[in-house]
């Protein structure tokens, strides 16, 4: 069924940017739960009697905030990725804000591949990734995802729907981006 899939692009013109994303609706909890953890850091500043003295509440209310934010900006950044592939780059956008963000240029890519199974257990989570077995990845959800294949020897893996089209559209754009085979020598000496 996927050999279908593949013969049926195969007569497709190669769009000239191809976009795509992926979204994580469990990240939503975290951040409410970071959500959370502010109010209660704002609740204790203000709603306290402040008797026990002002270092162990500060030290509550900085405690809560902080982690608060953290948790809640550190999960909003992986709601979802955005990837755009044009005949220059492809660059991955991550949340709302688009931060953090990563553009590597085609001319760095030997080569893209479709992986049917990302899953956050095998890169140590979810968000932005470096394992130095297997490269670096973005992963917001388990699923497919692409994987492009680095001239340096590196990897970086990003789960985005309809990957398969993805990495047709970068081979495409490797394809025309590859120097002309020089002329074959004729045998005569120059």
């Amino acid at each position: 069924m996927r050999e279908h899939a593949r013969n049926q692009y195969a007569d497709e013109p190669t769009p000239a940017v191809w976009t795509g994303r992926a979204t994580n609706r469990f990240q939503w909890l975290a951040a409410a739960a970071g959500a959370a953890c502010v109010a209660l850091g704002i609740t204790l500043a203000v709603a306290s009697a402040w008797t026990s003295g002002i270092a162990p509440l500060l030290m509550a209310v900085i405690g809560c905030v902080a982690a608060g934010l953290l948790v809640l900006f550190g999960t909003l950044a992986f709601v979802h990725v955005a990837v755009k592939v044009d005949d220059r780059a492809m660059e991955v956008r991550c949340g709302h804000m688009g931060v953090p963000r990563r553009r590597i240029p085609l001319s760095l890519v030997v080569g893209a591949d479709f992986e049917p199974s990302v899953t956050p257990r095998h890169w140590g989570g979810w968000g932005y990734r470096w394992r130095p077995e297997k490269g670096t990845a973005v992963v917001v959800r388990r699923g497919e995802g692409l994987i492009l294949r680095l001239g340096d020897g590196r990897t970086f893996t990003v789960t985005v729907d309809d990957a398969e089209s993805a990495v047709r559209v970068i081979r495409d754009h490797l394809r025309d981006m590859a120097p002309p085979t020089p002329p074959a020598p004729t045998g005569r000496p120059v």
